[in-house]
C-alpha cells in the first residue's frame, strides 16, 4: 500500500488514434499530473519534439537500456519499440507527484504484474466507432493507406484488452471525456461513489469488434 505522501499512477492505454496522447497532456495540466515520457526506437513525426514527446533512440541503446533494468516497462508495437525509464517515474511518486502514463496494454500489464506500492488507476479509451477511427487516422501523419489498415487491423486485438482496466472511457467529444476521466480519478482517490455504466461499454465494445 502506498502511503498518504506518495503519488498516483494513472495509466491511459487505447488503441492507435484514439486520443489518448492528446488526453494525457490535458490531464496532465489541468491536474498537475507528471507526464512519463516513454523511449521509442520509432521515428518522430513531423509535430513532435525529442525530450518532450518522447525520447527518440535507436535500437542498440533501447536494448542496452533492457538489459540494464533500467525499464519499469516496454513493449514492441507496430515494429518499434517503447519503454518507460524507472527513475523519474520512482522519484516523482516518492516526492508525492501523480504521475500519468500514455502507453499500450502491454506495458500496463507490465506494471499491474510488478506490484508497485502505490495506488494505481487504469483507463481504457475507445472511439465512437471503427469509421471514426479510420477517418482520424487517415488524417494523422500516416496518410500511407497501408498504415492506416494495419492500424485498423491492430485495433481489432488492441479492443480485447479492455477487461483489464479499471475503466473504459469513450472518446466522443474531448472535453467530455477529460471530465469524466477527471472525475473517476478524483472518486478513486477521494473514495467516493462514481457514475460508470459498466454495460453500456460492454454493448459498445461488441458493436466495435462486430
Amino acid at each position: 500500500m502506498s502511503s498518504k505522501e506518495d503519488g498516483i499512477i494513472v495509466i491511459l492505454s487505447s488503441p492507435s488514434g484514439t486520443g489518448k496522447t492528446t488526453l494525457v497532456k490535458i490531464l496532465a495540466e489541468k491536474k498537475n499530473f507528471f507526464i512519463s515520457i516513454s523511449h521509442t526506437t520509432r521515428k518522430p513525426r513531423s509535430n513532435e519534439t525529442n525530450g518532450k514527446d518522447y525520447y527518440f533512440v535507436n535500437q542498440d541503446d533501447f536494448k542496452q537500456m533492457v538489459n540494464d533494468g533500467e525499464l519499469l516497462e516496454h513493449a514492441k508495437v507496430f515494429n518499434n519499440y517503447y519503454g518507460t525509464s524507472k527513475t523519474p517515474v520512482i522519484e516523482k511518486l516518492e516526492n508525492g507527484r501523480n504521475v500519468i502514463f500514455d502507453i499500450d496494454w502491454q506495458g500496463t500489464e507490465q506494471i499491474k504484474n510488478i506490484g508497485l506500492k502505490y495506488k494505481l488507476i487504469t483507463f481504457f479509451l475507445l472511439p465512437p466507432s471503427k469509421q471514426i477511427l479510420f477517418d482520424r487516422l487517415s488524417n494523422r501523419d500516416m496518410k500511407d493507406k497501408l498504415i492506416v489498415e494495419e492500424r485498423m487491423r491492430e485495433f481489432s486485438k488492441d479492443v480485447l484488452h479492455w477487461k483489464n482496466y479499471n475503466y473504459v472511457v469513450i472518446n466522443d467529444d474531448l472535453q467530455k471525456c477529460y471530465k469524466q476521466i477527471s472525475n473517476l480519478i478524483d472518486s478513486e482517490i477521494n473514495k467516493t461513489d462514481s457514475v460508470y455504466d459498466q454495460e453500456m461499454i460492454e454493448k459498445h465494445v461488441k458493436k466495435l469488434i462486430i
